[in-house]
């Protein structure tokens, strides 16, 4: 399949991949599968640390200057100091909440049945500072549903309000957070903006215009990178911030090593300070630089606009379709979660659909379906079968 992006058509990319012709497997949002681009990288790193006399002592930081560049790139960041090295979006949220002040009375807004990793460390937080937990419920299913969710977050914060924090689009279905909004609300009343990106940077254009306080990436869902990585961007909020880890990297003059017995407690400039610990890592590190070089070279427009080509192609003609075109601003292009139809088992349906080699997430009600540029037609044509034969997808009335 191909779709007309701009000036050229974009093709799909099935052949940089390495997944077995009879799988349709829609389901990016759980994780990626390394291209074969990616997987040249890691076995390379396992090559090179199976020898360890070929690693220089500016090995230790040339990696993960060239990922805090391509993702300073991916989310248009002037500055690529500001990216840390975090092995997971959880790591880079507890950075975050560390050193985020809350307060007695104040409140963090969030949204109902956000993903975990954005809930469990503001709940605990306000646990143990009495501060209160704000998660926004969603309207009614129905016209202008995106608007009106928008809407009723924005009238949650208030001067008490310490922190936003946010997925940048719901992980379950695909709605859009209007976060220009939102972080300008945020700004009237000092709360800080904290998102997880996870589930849309690298598939769909972020700017970093919008001034987020902390945007954090898990790398093996749309950065198409390997697991137990990621990146995160650290704003002037946390400039002086206390890191998770007192890494010995993460200090001036950490790349002579002779002088490491100095034992230098000053950090490094920028967000290198809240790096994990063995930051460097020879394996995982140029797997993630060869995944966003992929995703820049591909261009994110163009994935959205291949994906959002592909979910038409499901979704065409019936009902759900009718209500998705109506609402392309508030939706991703990238992930789509179909509701299931009373009487009907999401989990049941998606290991009915496994069965048929079409690999899909249950998330609640919904059935999530989530393409990438490894995804063509004949994907979504067995997907489609499917769901026709169990009445998830009717036609329109």
């Amino acid at each position: 399949m191909s779709t007309q992006t701009g000036n050229h058509m974009f093709q799909s990319r099935k052949g940089e991949f390495s997944l077995p012709p009879e799988d349709h497997y829609l389901n990016c949002a759980y994780m990626a599968p390394l291209s074969k681009r990616v997987q040249a990288a890691g076995e390379a790193g396992i090559r090179r640390s199976a020898v360890p006399a070929r690693i220089r002592t500016e090995d230790f930081f040339t990696g993960c200057e060239r990922v805090r560049r391509l993702f300073a790139r991916l989310i248009n960041a002037p500055d690529p100091a500001r990216v840390a090295i975090i092995p997971a979006a959880s790591y880079g949220l507890a950075i975050a909440a560390r050193n985020t002040r809350l307060c007695k009375g104040q409140n963090v807004v969030t949204v109902h049945q956000q993903f975990p990793s954005n809930v469990h460390i503001w709940r605990r937080r306000c646990a143990s500072t009495q501060a209160h937990f704000r998660a926004v419920h969603p309207p009614v299913n129905g016209p202008g549903h995106t608007r009106t969710w928008n809407e009723a977050i924005l009238e949650s914060i208030d001067s008490d309000t310490a922190v936003v924090a946010l997925d940048t689009v719901h992980w379950t279905d695909g709605i859009r957070f209007d976060l220009v909004r939102i972080a300008e609300r945020a700004r009237e009343v000092g709360a800080a903006v904290v998102l997880d990106g996870t589930q849309s940077v690298g598939a769909l254009p972020f700017d970093l215009g919008m001034q987020p306080d902390a945007l954090v990436c898990a790398a093996y869902k749309w950065l198409t990178g390997p697991y137990s990585i990621g990146a995160a961007y650290f704003g002037p909020r946390y400039d002086q911030g206390e890191p998770l880890e007192e890494t010995w990297l993460g200090r001036e003059g950490s790349g002579d090593f002779s002088g490491l017995v100095d034992q230098e407690d000053r950090y490094l400039p920028g967000a290198a300070r809240f790096d994990v610990g063995e930051s460097a890592n020879f394996v995982l590190v140029p797997m993630l630089a060869a995944a966003l070089e992929q995703v820049l070279e591909w261009g994110v427009s163009e994935i959205q606009s291949y994906c959002r080509e592909l979910l038409l192609g499901l979704v065409d003609g019936t009902a759900i379709g009718d209500s998705w075109a109506a609402d392309l601003d508030g939706r991703v292009g990238h992930l789509l979660g179909l509701q299931a139809p009373d009487g009907v088992d999401p989990l049941a349906l998606a290991a009915r659909l496994k069965d048929q080699r079409v690999f899909v997430s249950a998330r609640g009600r919904a059935i999530r379906v989530s393409p990438h540029v490894y995804n063509d037609e004949s994907d979504i044509l067995a997907l489609r079968k499917v769901l026709e034969d169990t009445g998830v997808l009717k036609g329109s009335t």
